[in-house]
């Protein structure tokens, strides 16, 4: 799965005042004119910028493509409860059969059985497996997930967002991204 970026509409990379991205997946970016709006408000610093220009009568200036706030923003230290971070944790796969088309999620005990809605208690499946399985418990269904289901930290959405880049990364933002992974000799 890919992020839909487009290179002509010069996007900038947002960084945390400590230079790390505000996520990975989906990827911090302002579009420009958000970044021009966040420098004249005195609030990020320009780290990179693309040969592109825009101007007005009296006043020109290269687009931003790397800032970095100001201001620390506190990261959020639990994760929300959603059906695309749920997505995220599985990593885009059905647990089941392992496919990533027509992703929907299960209930691995069944709400019929008194399962809940929980991070412990769904996993991404495709729809086919999801309707195979239906309201019944993985061992009656003989499916069982390949990954417990679990609640995940925020580092653990971080590392698999990093999994699945935008479709379009700016040289000038290589610098910012994976920083922490091991450099090649």
């Amino acid at each position: 799965m890919t992020i839909a970026v487009s290179p002509q509409a010069l996007p900038a990379l947002v960084l945390n005042a400590d230079y790390r991205p505000l996520s990975y997946y989906p990827l911090s970016l302002w579009s420009w004119q958000d970044a021009i709006k966040a420098v004249f408000l005195d609030r990020v610093h320009i780290l990179a910028e693309y040969d592109h220009q825009v101007s007005s009568p009296s006043f020109s200036m290269r687009l931003p493509s790397v800032v970095c706030l100001k201001s620390y923003v506190q990261p959020s230290r639990h994760p929300a409860f959603t059906r695309f971070n749920v997505f995220l944790r599985d990593q885009f796969k059905c647990q089941y059969c392992g496919s990533p088309d027509d992703l929907t999620f299960d209930h691995v005990i069944p709400r019929c059985c008194g399962g809940q809605t929980t991070w412990e208690n769904v996993v991404a499946a495709c729809s086919p497996c999801n309707l195979r399985k239906g309201g019944k418990l993985p061992r009656l269904a003989g499916m069982f997930p390949h990954q417990k289901p679990y609640h995940p930290t925020v580092q653990d959405l971080h590392n698999n967002g990093r999994l699945f880049p935008p479709n379009y990364l700016h040289e000038s933002w290589m610098d910012y991204l994976y920083w922490d992974v091991e450099l090649q000799p």
